[in-house]
């Protein structure tokens, strides 16, 4: 018996992994992603680092971006061949800390792999379900950083409820989950996809 998302954070770190197969080298090494200072090898980086969550991140208490920093030197060091064979393993051995809280290691994964494909110009078909996690994470991530979700209401247009206030004081942008969801994670070059009332 598996927990709830446990499939889906599967197929999407699967669907990762074809992605990253894909690149050249340089991409791979080099290649421009939203996450404006990551490569895919830095963010390839990071999401293995999540499965071992109470040794990786634990020991920082709150200051989580210098776990961040030291999980992408530890894999920038790494052979690419290594990384992805890790990746493999990543993806069908998901630890058990990941599957228990696949809400949220789900939206990191969709958000980071959406920061990839369009970093480098690239497009996928995003199976219906992977743009509500980056929209609950970008929410999430968005209450840590920058408070989008307070400060305004979040509208979809894409058939999902929207989340804030009705108040006429807070202004109100829309868009689809994915764009709205990558906005609020901080992602501001899909500023372009979205409506601001």
């Amino acid at each position: 018996m598996g927990f709830p998302l446990e499939q889906e954070l599967r197929a999407e770190r699967r669907r990762l992994i074809v992605t990253l197969d894909q690149l050249s080298d340089e991409a791979f090494d080099s290649g421009r992603t939203l996450c404006s200072e990551w490569s895919p090898r830095d963010i390839l980086g990071h999401l293995l680092s999540v499965d071992g969550f109470a040794a990786t991140y634990l020991p920082y208490g709150p200051f989580l971006q210098s776990a961040n920093r030291r999980q992408v030197e530890r894999a920038r060091r790494s052979p690419r061949s290594r990384l992805m064979a890790r990746a493999r393993i990543w993806a069908a051995q998901p630890s058990l800390t990941s599957r228990v809280g696949a809400v949220v290691t789900l939206g990191d994964l969709a958000i980071h792999h959406q920061d990839i494909v369009r970093g480098l110009g690239l497009s996928r078909d995003l199976p219906a379900s992977v743009p509500t996690f980056i929209l609950w994470d970008g929410a999430l991530l968005s209450l840590r950083t920058n408070v989008r979700v307070l400060r305004y209401r979040v509208v979809p247009t894409d058939g999902y409820p929207p989340i804030g206030t009705r108040s006429g004081c807070v202004p109100e942008v829309r868009g689809t989950r994915e764009a709205l969801g990558l906005w609020l994670a901080g992602r501001d070059s899909v500023s372009d996809e979205l409506v601001f009332n």
